[in-house]
């Protein structure tokens, strides 16, 4: 089967020849259908994220259950499924009380391909860009049939990440006020749980015209455009009465743009920071200022429970109320992997997404 293999830092990715093993107890085989383009894709390969290498590239897809292994009864042969990133274990504390996101038994860096005859890794416990892949049974969510499995594969990551981030983590009250700091795919969808969870301003920051439009086709009240010279933060207190904002999230994982968005709360504000930095970065700000109860908070893959979380967004998006669609600005086939990056980082792309099979 093909796949795209990641092989060193800062080199192309290739697409190539490799083998997949069949499932082991507690493990699922999945079809992939659709996977979609992530920063965090990009992020491997420049060594934002250090990788093991070789690796089978994607963590955001959708497809249908080919095999099971022993044990597994979460999910059936022929089921349509999501695939999460979170591998969680489903037993430890964390698990226990409904955070999956903090599971104390992280999987380690597993080796279900064979390239070459050599051993290769899974990427973020998914790896999508593959037309076959193998997950922990947890990692697998069942879907409605109906949902399409384009628009499917970007709940794995992208929408459950910045939707996530507002009803979940932020927990962002009907009437409250929000700014978002970066409308690319993860920004639009935090702009989306604002619109979801009734937020009265939604102002979105950017630099670049193209996501400042889609910013307001996705419910932002007001945007913001750096490059034309604007203060964020100033152009945010005249929009808040002076004030600035309840809630600030930042999506791009910027230092700059963390440490805006720290500036631009009113007394009492939150910032949430979705962006994934270096990780060595570290961010600056006035310490003295939380003393008027503002607050600073990281959030991880949208503070999801996948098996409650992906359901219920694919049926706002079939009840008309999640924007999906809207969200693919192109679709590219698995040998386009290299093009389809390429794409992304000139910011060209709300979202791309690969057909990689068809039928189920």
């Amino acid at each position: 089967m093909k796949a795209a293999v990641f092989h060193e830092r800062g080199g192309r990715v290739a697409v190539e020849e490799i083998a997949v093993r069949d499932p082991a107890e507690g493990e699922v085989r999945v079809a992939i259908a659709a996977a979609g383009l992530c920063h965090s894709d990009v992020s491997a390969i420049n060594g934002t994220y250090p990788t093991p290498v070789p690796t089978v590239l994607g963590h955001e897809g959708a497809g249908w259950v080919e095999a099971i292994g022993p044990g597994v009864r979460t999910v059936r042969e022929g089921d349509a499924v999501v695939l999460s990133t979170l591998a969680h274990c489903g037993h430890c504390p964390a698990c226990a009380i409904g955070r999956p996101t903090l599971c104390h038994a992280p999987p380690t860096p597993q080796t279900p391909f064979v390239f070459r005859g050599q051993p290769a890794y899974t990427f973020a416990n998914a790896s999508t860009f593959a037309e076959r892949t193998l997950v922990r049974a947890s990692c697998a969510v069942p879907i409605p049939r109906g949902m399409p499995m384009a628009q499917a594969a970007l709940i794995g990551c992208g929408i459950v990440t910045g939707v996530g981030a507002v009803l979940n983590r932020a927990r962002v009250e009907t009437g409250q006020t929000m700014a978002v700091f970066g409308a690319g795919g993860i920004g639009l969808n935090v702009i989306q749980g604002g619109v979801l969870a009734g937020a009265s301003r939604i102002i979105a920051v950017d630099l670049m015209a193209q996501k400042l439009d889609w910013a307001r086709r996705f419910g932002a009240t007001d945007v913001l455009d750096v490059a034309a010279g604007t203060d964020p933060i100033q152009a945010i207190r005249d929009l808040t009465g002076g004030r600035g904002v309840e809630h600030a999230f930042e999506a791009v994982g910027s230092l700059g743009a963390i440490e805006q968005a720290f500036a631009a709360l009113a007394p009492g504000g939150t910032l949430t920071i979705v962006g994934v930095p270096r990780l060595d970065a570290r961010a600056d700000f006035l310490v003295n200022a939380l003393r008027l109860d503002r607050a600073v908070q990281g959030c991880r893959y949208g503070s999801a429970r996948p098996q409650r979380d992906f359901p219920m967004l694919a049926e706002l998006y079939l009840g008309g109320r999640l924007k999906i669609d809207e969200l693919i600005t192109r679709h590219y086939q698995l040998d386009d992997i290299n093009q389809a990056m390429e794409d992304l980082e000139r910011g060209e792309l709300a979202r791309g997404v690969f057909d990689v099979a068809a039928g189920g």
